[in-house]
């Protein structure tokens, strides 16, 4: 495999230095969580190797939430990231064909690239509401197609798929023995009624998911595969054993005690997002520079800025980072223009999120000719 930093990792707030940004609106997650705050115990906790498939009890209370899945179809792995990884590193060779959904999470796509399969990519646009197109994926299949690649709610644009769109691609994929990879991280903070887990709907389906977007844990590792189908689950157990054998006792543990305690956070990490996007779609309603699709879940929008305007936009970023100390995704951190930006909404305060957007302004204005 030919490895490639991707752009998105290069140019995010670790890399670059917390203490270089004032406003981060970089950022695809809720804010972090401070360990403290969550009132859990782990002190009787015995630092062993965890069971490789994950803690039972841990996928005890993921599976309960579904319909149609049982705690044998989990695997717990280290992190979202990886379940992509291993999903892809499990299911495709040189010789394979992928579909990807684009924009789509940067690990979806360079993975399967470092693999050197053949990749077909549907790409969702601006004028379409980015809106997926069934009928094109259905044009790029092929014999040899493995697995359609989406995400739904989308990172970096927000928007929701409908539920007779999971079923038209959950049809399309059975009907040319292929699969469905969904990742739905975002699926708890859908703006609207949640779409039901997508591997709950057949055995062609691979859903994703973790701790780590949607309720503020990136700094414990803890993400799932899901599937319905036995001989797929066995074989990304075979890979999660010889990529990292099991996962952290600890970071399950916290994820378990956090997870059975969801009710008492998310709450709260619902109505912070709700407050911040509103705060977010009054500044689109009266920014003359931007335009935007509306997103309907996430924590991430997509605007770019207006066709008819001149702009370099290199110095946009330039000043609207060193002069005025904030950072929002570039366009090219998703194989997209620079004219389009994403912003993160969810993990900064209101205060923070409103001097950013207010400086984003600002930039803009001193780089449009």
């Amino acid at each position: 495999m030919q490895y490639k930093r991707m752009p998105i990792e290069i140019e995010s707030p670790e890399q670059l230095g917390y203490d270089t940004i004032e406003c981060n609106l970089a950022e695809s997650s809720v804010n972090d969580a401070v360990f403290k705050d969550l009132k859990l115990n782990i002190n009787d906790l015995i630092l062993c190797y965890g069971h490789h498939i994950g803690k039972p009890e841990l996928r005890e209370l993921i599976a309960a939430e579904h319909n149609n899945i049982s705690i044998d179809d989990i695997l717990i792995t280290t992190g979202a990231a990886s379940a992509l990884f291993i999903a892809a590193t499990s299911l495709l060779s040189s010789k394979d064909h992928l579909i990807v959904v684009r924009p789509n999470y940067a690990v979806n796509i360079e993975t399967p690239r470092a693999i050197g399969c053949e990749i077909d990519f549907m790409d969702v646009n601006f004028e379409n509401n980015f809106e997926i197109d069934v009928k094109k994926i259905q044009s790029l299949i092929k014999p040899n197609t493995k697995y359609i690649s989406i995400t739904t709610p989308h990172n970096p644009t927000g928007t929701v798929i409908s539920e007779q769109t999971l079923l038209d691609l959950i049809k399309l994929a059975e009907s040319n023995n292929c699969y469905l990879l969904v990742d739905e991280t975002y699926r708890d903070l859908s703006l609207g009624n949640k779409l039901p887990l997508a591997a709950s709907l057949s055995a062609n389906v691979i859903s994703v998911s973790s701790v780590s977007k949607a309720y503020g844990l990136p700094g414990i590792r803890i993400g799932w595969l899901i599937t319905r189908n036995k001989k797929l689950q066995e074989l990304f157990l075979a890979a999660k054993e010889q990529i990292f054998l099991c996962n952290s006792v600890v970071d399950e543990e916290i994820a378990h005690q956090f997870l059975q305690q969801k009710h008492l956070f998310l709450p709260s990490i619902q109505e912070k997002i709700k407050n911040n996007f509103d705060l977010v779609k009054i500044w689109m309603e009266q920014n003359p520079y931007l335009e935007w699709i509306e997103p309907h879940g996430g924590v991430t929008c997509f605007p770019r800025i207006k066709q008819e305007i001149n702009i370099d936009t290199e110095m946009f970023y330039n000043i609207l980072y060193n002069k005025y100390k904030t950072l929002v995704g570039p366009g090219h951190w998703f194989e997209m223009s620079k004219r389009y930006l994403r912003i993160g909404y969810g993990w900064p305060s209101s205060e923070s999120l409103k001097k950013g957007l207010n400086n984003i302004s600002f930039a803009l204005s001193e780089t449009i000719h």
